[in-house]
């Protein structure tokens, strides 16, 4: 494998004392659950963590240490031929493991004891708390509202600005951070219809006999949203052409904050719904621990680009311990019904 250790990127910005602290020049619309953890006022060793991007026990061992509010410096080793072989190795000054996810995680834990990792469920826990499923989607539901708030704020800052100057130096100029805006917005309705499909596919199903009734307001709610949401992104599509600093570029920007505040509010209102109506029926099928494991197998199944090509986007609408929970319970339903590992 080499030393992986030659060139690094930062995984996330170093975690600010309060949420108040942040003294960076980092968007607002970037600033992810996790930014807002609150960091141990004492000195920490270097920490680097090597492994495939794609890797979910790497992603693991990263949630692990957030949750203890440490930032690794991340460094991608990924061998595109043999990518199962390549390890995460995780180096804490001049210490460093690699081995199975137990081996890291006493490592982190020997490390970093506060918080313990112990505090945080397993996914095997389900049957005595709720449904894995019903896990599962409060989790979704909770990535997906932060995803929409970013982009809330991100349009109105866009706005105020009228497109003359970056908010933020990383991204470039203003047309390549609108072109960013463009690509993150595509990315969440992306999460937002596989979130839509999985219910209609797998959940509603299972509770029509229950409730016919809200399984069918609730899939006619899903129909509305649809042209609200790709028309949203046919306005982006259509403000990208326009000259940036223009005062019909100015125009469009606010149109765009308007109309997904709209949407922010109807998701927020319909999944509040969901959480109010559905899912207590959900939990009341008691479903067996073998249906269980079914049900959130098709749910992963169901939702391939979410867990896959957009799972690290989706994981960073999380905080550290739930990041860690959904990846308990997307690797169970792999490990647990023979999927291919291409679904995480």
């Amino acid at each position: 494998m080499g030393n992986c250790f030659t060139t690094a990127t930062t995984i996330t910005t170093t975690t600010a004392t309060t949420a108040a602290a942040f003294t960076s020049k980092k968007s607002t619309a970037e600033i992810a659950p996790y930014d807002c953890v609150v960091k141990v006022n004492k000195p920490t060793p270097s920490v680097r963590l090597c492994g495939s991007p794609n890797s979910i026990l790497t992603a693991y061992v990263r949630f692990a240490l957030l949750y203890k509010s440490i930032s690794p410096r991340f460094i991608p080793c990924d061998n595109p031929i043999f990518e199962s072989e390549v390890p995460t190795v995780l180096r804490v000054g001049s210490e460093s493991v690699s081995g199975s996810r137990q081996t890291l995680l006493d490592f982190v834990e020997s490390k970093f004891p506060e918080p313990s990792l112990n505090n945080i469920r397993d996914a095997d826990d389900g049957d005595e708390v709720s449904p894995h499923v019903v896990r599962m989607m409060r989790m979704q539901h909770g990535s997906l509202r932060w995803h929409l708030a970013r982009m809330v704020r991100w349009a109105e800052d866009l706005a105020k600005r009228k497109g003359k100057k970056a908010g933020d130096p990383t991204v470039g100029s203003p047309k390549m951070e609108f072109k960013k805006f463009a690509s993150t917005y595509s990315q969440l309705l992306e999460l937002l219809l596989e979130h839509a499909q999985m219910e209609e596919r797998v959940v509603f199903p299972g509770l029509e006999k229950d409730d016919r009734g809200l399984c069918k307001a609730a899939n006619e709610e899903h129909a509305r949203d649809l042209p609200i949401m790709n028309g949203i992104k046919e306005d982006i599509k259509a403000t990208g052409v326009l000259d940036c600093g223009s005062p019909a570029y100015h125009e469009a920007l606010r149109n765009l904050s308007v109309r997904l505040k709209s949407l922010q509010k109807h998701c927020k209102e319909h999944f509040e719904e969901e959480e109010r109506d559905l899912l207590p029926l959900v939990e009341a099928t008691e479903l067996s621990t073998e249906q269980q494991k079914r049900t959130l197998a098709q749910c992963v199944s169901v939702m391939q680009g979410t867990h896959s090509r957009l799972f690290n986007f989706f994981l960073e609408g999380l905080t550290p311990e739930e990041a860690m929970q959904y990846l308990d319970l997307t690797t169970y339903a792999v490990i647990k019904n023979n999927l291919s590992p291409n679904f995480v």
